[in-house]
């Protein structure tokens, strides 16, 4: 049986991105940011953890997001990451500029 939904490859800077969505609304530890990703692309965005971390570590260093410890739901303690300020800002603008080349790529394939 074929999975219904194949995995996509991320352009470069998308990850970013990704990440930002996925603690724009509370703040999540790493492996649930990689689930929320997945899950809410419907498995089509597998974010692995020799990404992910580097990732986060960048956008840390950037101002955009900070990390604070904290208990997880199994007792663990985790590394808690959410916006700041700075991130928040930056996901609006990245999101936006995102919309404008995805449209601007939609209209060149659909361009008989």
């Amino acid at each position: 049986m074929t999975d219904p939904s194949p995995r996509l490859d991320l352009p470069q800077g998308t990850l970013d991105l990704l990440i930002l969505k996925a603690i724009a609304l509370d703040p999540q530890h790493g492996w649930a940011i990689s689930e929320r990703i997945q899950q809410i692309s419907n498995n089509a965005l597998q974010v692995n953890q020799g990404s992910l971390y580097p990732a986060l570590h960048r956008l840390e260093r950037r101002g955009w997001i900070k990390a604070e410890w904290d208990v997880s739901d199994n007792n663990r303690r985790a590394k808690y990451y959410e916006l700041t300020k700075k991130g928040r800002k930056q996901l609006e603008e990245q999101t936006d500029a995102w919309r404008a080349l995805t449209a601007a790529v939609g209209l060149l394939l659909d361009h008989t």
